[in-house]
């Protein structure tokens, strides 16, 4: 173990490891449990009455440590699963179905050029394509202060609030001009790797929304819904029929 040797070239003369676990013994890699380590440059290292205060210390030390990483990896979850407000909401008590705010927002509705195609001639670069793509145009939103709600296969739902309309507007707008030049960009680099490169149809609305949860008793979303909604996936679906990446009510 290098550590012991950084530790003793730092003056420790002991060192003693206590595993405090919360499960069973014999789960299989046991590693449900709180690992600790201690030194001292005490000459005569540990005495018998200190490692005992240890062993009887580390336990509560230990369940606060599990509490506070718990509750970490919650809300790294809630984000990561539900988006930023949506998993702040969530952990902050709205769970209750049919419990939803009435916001205005500007909606965010992209999905990507031919995905299709690309899956039926080269099914296995759905994934990787799928991931890059996500990458930029999820950093941009997040960037310029906008809320990822759904990954839907290639398509993307968000939404940009702000106490002022034109505040809302202008941070999705550019968005949007980001996340086409960071397609760009990716776009060169998987070319020149000999990867399928794609573009992003964006549709771009503004309109009242309910935010919050819908769904049975069993499995909730939080989202929008909305004629708003319907009025921005159809936007969307436009940029095809008069070839256009961009098109905003």
């Amino acid at each position: 173990f290098s550590l012991l040797l950084d530790w003793r070239a730092a003056g420790m003369t002991d060192y003693v490891a206590i595993i405090s676990r919360f499960a069973a013994g014999g789960i299989i890699g046991e590693m449900d449990g709180f690992y600790s380590s201690w030194a001292t440059q005490s000459p005569a290292g540990f005495d018998d009455a200190q490692i005992a205060a240890l062993d009887r210390l580390v336990p509560y030390l230990a369940l606060a440590i599990k509490s506070v990483s718990l509750a970490r990896m919650t809300g790294t979850l809630m984000e990561t699963y539900l988006g930023r407000d949506a998993g702040q909401r969530v952990l902050g008590g709205r769970i209750l179905r049919g419990v939803a705010d009435r916001i205005e927002a500007v909606l965010w509705f992209s999905d990507l050029r031919g995905f299709t195609r690309i899956t039926d001639t080269a099914p296995e670069q759905a994934i990787p394509l799928l991931n890059d793509y996500a990458d930029v145009i999820v950093s941009e939103i997040h960037e310029h202060g906008g809320d990822v709600l759904k990954l839907i296969g290639d398509g993307t739902l968000a939404i940009f609030t702000a106490d002022e309309r034109t505040h809302a507007c202008t941070a999705a707008m550019s968005a949007a001009i980001g996340a086409r030049r960071s397609i760009a960009a990716l776009n060169e680099r998987r070319l020149a790797e000999g990867q399928p490169a794609t573009d992003m149809y964006l549709g771009l609305h503004v309109g009242d929304v309910f935010y919050g949860n819908v769904g049975s008793h069993e499995r909730l979303d939080f989202t929008v819904i909305g004629p708003a909604v319907n009025e921005v996936s159809r936007i969307a679906a436009m940029c095809r029929s008069v070839d256009q990446p961009v098109l905003m009510s």
